[in-house]
């Protein structure tokens, strides 16, 4: 500091130009951990009663006083490791932390052992701040046992920055009602509705094609092609064989008891009919019209190119597209026991809830596409709800999603989840393809895991004829792997990244969108590590908050806030081999920095 000039400059603007000043900067006072400077001026003073007979003389005065420095300003961290054991922070190898706006703390060492770590605030709350070969930046360091670094290495704060006193280090999202209310949801969430068979009373058996059954025969409208009239008919077991055309006119009440058989070659049109089936469906080319479809339990399966109408969907059987097979469906509660397609088949769904009691399981180069609506979503016996093999898609419109097991997909694989005010996982979310995330709430019972690299967004699917992942609420997602906006994520277990894997994982900053928590991007309480590893390049925005967990950044990772406000608090934070970490963030929305109190120790928090 350069305290005699401005204290003789001061001393000449009150009147003093000859007096001789002198400055000291006092440590602890008044109080531990503060400082003062002890200014003293010295004057000579004419003798007045000496004037007055006309004499001269003079006596020498001196005067001190001291003046409290104040402060430095109490930055918000952007980085927090919250463990008094050892490092809280670290860096190791060739890693960087950068934060230059905002505070780097831990409660215990902050250390520097790689290349840099930089921030406007550098805290170790009850330990020390150590460096090695690297550099030191920042405008404070605060320290409660020491500071460390080489006597040949200058790269570090002057002396008059870096200040001995303890720092109350404090989790600042520790009592945020919002966070536990929303842990509070971990592991549960709503059933799928039962199925139930329909009924279907007893009747004859209806057999179309070169050998017809005589009690149709009133159909027949020339060799091959047959048209029931609107009625009500019930049916023991229909079969439809050979180059054979059958419609059923709009309007029709049909109940088949025994089962239905469609062979290849045939057109088969309900029209717009309530249709109910029990005994298994195997059925090719089939067109159902709109209204009310129920299957029972049983064998069930479409080939070739299959539609049904507007209406309400029940499928108490395992629906299970094979071998290129392609069913559109239209807008109505749609219910099924389980849904598997493969073999480069698709099914797309109109607007309307889904409920599916087994579990959705999904091929390599098959799509499913549904579209508005409540998701209810069980799980098979193996614990997953939904599971896409390599270059599988899933594709869901907005609303309410529950999940009763976890969620898979491989690599080349896509999964879009719409917006909803809270998604609810009861279980792993591990993605190893691309995933897009709609704004909203996401609640997992474990861990959230994206683990490969090399499928990125846009997409445009020629099922649903539209694309996906250019934007999202107008930011770009492009060139990334697992993508969200205006999103909070709450665990039971934590995040982890490998692979090349490429995320940008935006919170909602002022917690506007529904089921959001301002500014918090994940939060859970686990005491499992977090990895973030493998060349992982991520840009987050908000808090990442796991205070029982320890962050390791390692193998070249990235972790940015590409301009936006990104905040870790961990138990420890460790950043090695590599990888950079950094943040431009200056404080959360509402946030602030705490002041310090009579005691002399300065409370580092987050006031939101």
């Amino acid at each position: 500091m350069i305290l005699a000039p401005t204290a003789r400059d001061l001393a000449r603007i009150n009147g003093l130009p000859d007096a001789t000043i002198t400055a000291e900067l006092l440590t602890d006072v008044p109080t531990r951990g503060e400082k003062a400077v002890l200014v003293t001026v010295t004057t000579q003073v004419p003798i007045m009663l000496a004037r007055g007979i006309g004499l001269g003389g003079s006596y020498t005065v001196a005067a001190s006083a001291t003046a409290r420095l104040q402060a430095p300003e109490s930055i918000a961290p952007c980085i927090l490791g919250l463990t008094s054991s050892g490092d809280a922070v670290s860096t190791s190898g060739g890693a960087t932390i950068d934060a230059p706006d905002c505070a780097i703390a831990g409660m215990g060492d902050v250390n520097n052992g790689g290349s840099r770590i930089a921030a406007k605030n550098i805290v170790s709350g009850a330990g020390s701040v150590r460096n090695n070969y690297g550099s030191i930046v920042a405008d404070a360091v605060r320290y409660a046992v020491d500071f460390v670094s080489p006597s040949w290495n200058g790269n570090v704060p002057a002396a008059d920055k870096r200040t001995k006193v303890a720092t109350t280090i404090a989790d600042p999202l520790q009592d945020n009602p919002e966070i536990t209310a929303a842990r509070a949801l971990i592991g549960t969430y709503d059933p799928p509705a039962s199925i139930a068979d329909p009924a279907t009373p007893a009747g004859e058996d209806w057999v179309f094609g070169s050998d017809f059954s005589p009690n149709i025969a009133r159909y027949r409208r020339g060799t091959g092609n047959y048209i029931v009239p609107a009625g009500k008919y019930t049916i023991g077991a229909l079969r439809i064989t050979g180059d054979t055309t059958v419609t059923f006119e709009n309007q029709s009440t049909i109940t088949i008891a025994r089962g239905v058989t469609i062979g290849g070659g045939t057109k088969v049109d309900f029209g717009n009919s309530d249709v109910s089936v029990n005994g298994g469906f195997d059925g090719a080319g089939v067109t159902f019209g709109n209204g009310n479809l129920s299957i029972g339990s049983g064998a069930l399966g479409f080939s070739g190119t299959n539609r049904i109408g507007d209406g309400r969907v029940s499928i108490a059987g395992d629906l299970a597209l094979k071998g290129g097979t392609t069913l559109t469906i239209g807008k109505g509660a749609h219910a099924f026991r389980s849904i598997s397609i493969g073999g480069g088949s698709w099914m797309w769904a109109g607007a309307g809830n889904t409920d599916v009691v087994a579990g959705i399981d999904i091929g390599g180069g098959s799509t499913l596409a549904l579209g508005d609506g409540t998701y209810r979503i069980g799980r098979a016996a193996n614990g997953r709800s939904i599971a896409l093999a390599g270059s599988a898609i899933m594709i869901m419109g907005d609303g309410a999603f529950s999940a009763g097991g976890s969620v898979a997909s491989e690599g080349g694989s896509r999964l879009v989840f719409g917006r909803a005010a809270n998604h609810r996982i009861n279980g792993d979310l591990n993605v190893k393809g691309a995933v897009l995330f709609g704004a909203g709430r996401y609640t997992i019972a474990g861990d959230l895991v994206n683990g490969t690299g090399g499928t990125t967004w846009p997409f445009t699917s020629a099922v649903t004829n539209q694309t996906y992942g250019t934007q999202l609420d107008g930011v770009s997602t492009s060139d990334v792997d697992m993508a969200g906006v205006n999103v909070t994520f709450v665990l039971s277990g934590t995040l982890n990244l490998s692979g090349g894997a490429r995320s940008k994982l935006l919170s909602s900053p002022n917690g506007t969108t529904a089921g959001t928590i301002t500014s918090v991007l994940i939060d859970s309480a686990t005491s499992t590590a977090t990895t973030w590893g493998g060349g992982s390049d991520s840009v987050f925005s908000g808090v990442v908050h796991v205070p029982g967990s320890d962050v390791t950044i390692s193998g070249g990772n990235s972790t940015q806030s590409a301009g936006q406000c990104f905040m870790l608090i961990a138990n420890r934070i460790t950043a090695s081999g590599g990888s950079t970490s950094g943040s431009t963030c200056v404080g959360l929305p509402g946030g602030g920095g705490g002041g310090g109190g009579s005691s002399g120790r300065n409370k580092v928090e987050l006031i939101r």
